[in-house]
């Protein structure tokens, strides 16, 4: 609840590594609202892709669920996706800041999978990854921006890791309603 607005379907968006499956864990945390995570979607073991259909057939049951948080970028569902939300959340985090924690995550997580990842799928960034990360002010998030302010849905820009810290803990805890 923000403005006595009570958020139920949250989307999270953002470049690679700036923390779109941290703040989406701790929002469901709070709000008591379940997680989904794109990636755990797409991806199947090896790092073997679904096809578009068969995600969409994942994806829209999720969509049409009462309460969520969804992160994820995928530009190609996002406009679609902002039609069941009711809050968008961008992290607009500077490039060098998303490739250290995307190298920092490499680390953590070295020959394992990480919690919002397929069972199977190795931590890794491979250079089309990191290219993408680097592309992703010029290529991605203009359109994404574009979407979201045409969208009609609320949405909220973070420009630091701070902003989005303070805003959470602005939130009424779900306990508290």
């Amino acid at each position: 609840m923000e403005n006595n607005v009570i958020y139920n379907r949250i989307l999270i968006v953002g470049c690679g590594g700036a923390g779109k499956s941290t703040l989406a864990v701790k929002l469901g945390q709070k709000l008591a609202l379940p997680v989904v995570h794109l990636d755990k979607l797409w991806w199947r073991p090896q790092w073997q892709s679904v096809t578009e259909s068969e995600f969409d057939e994942l994806l829209m049951p999720e969509l049409k669920k009462p309460r969520w948080v969804i992160e994820g970028n995928f530009a190609r569902t996002f406009a679609l996706r902002l039609e069941h939300a009711d809050l968008c959340i961008m992290l607009d985090y500077p490039t060098e800041l998303c490739l250290k924690s995307v190298i920092e995550r490499v680390e953590k997580y070295r020959g394992r999978t990480r919690p919002d990842m397929t069972e199977g799928c190795p931590e890794q960034a491979d250079p089309e990854f990191v290219e993408w990360i680097r592309s992703f002010d010029n290529n991605v998030k203009p359109k994404m921006i574009d979407t979201m302010k045409s969208s009609g849905v609320p949405y909220k820009i973070f420009l630091t890791r701070e902003q989005a810290e303070e805003w959470l803990s602005g939130l009424p805890s779900a306990e508290n309603e």
